[in-house]
């Protein structure tokens, strides 16, 4: 497969449709996470940073399995070993965008005084960008087409 290059990577990256798609799955995943978030601090009794992680980890397959379905439908290898490949590059990838978070998160937290439901949907937004760039781009590969 040729190397589609610096504007053949972009122009994948800039569709509207799965910019939108990644987007709304996106919003489904920041409620798991904000969900568990809360479960963990309010029902399991753990801190706020530990709870994160625990969100995070949660948060990620139910992203993964519908953007697996829906988002990028059609693009990379079928088959069991080819998603639990996706799934873990998946888990690799958004570590970067989960480190973004947290960073925005513990700061708002630590540092600002802010309520750590807000602090994690803000976190989230500030991860969404590293997501969407390196998923698309690496665990999906779209811009090699379908």
């Amino acid at each position: 497969m040729s190397n589609p290059g610096v504007r053949g990577r972009l122009a994948a990256l800039l569709s509207m449709s799965r910019i939108g798609l990644f987007a709304g799955v996106g919003v489904l995943g920041a409620v798991v996470d904000t969900g568990v978030l809360i479960a963990a601090v309010e029902l399991g009794g753990l801190g706020e940073v530990p709870a994160k992680v625990v969100a995070w980890i949660v948060a990620i397959v139910v992203i993964f399995s519908i953007n697996e379905r829906l988002t990028f439908a059609g693009y990379g290898k079928v088959g069991l070993r080819a998603i639990l490949r996706r799934l873990g590059q998946s888990y690799v990838i958004r570590f970067g965008g989960f480190l973004v978070t947290l960073t925005v998160y513990t700061a708002l937290i630590e540092f600002a005084g802010i309520w750590y439901v807000l602090a994690n949907v803000v976190g989230i937004c500030f991860g969404f960008v590293v997501n969407y760039v390196c998923e698309s781009l690496w665990t999906w590969k779209v811009h090699r087409g379908r």
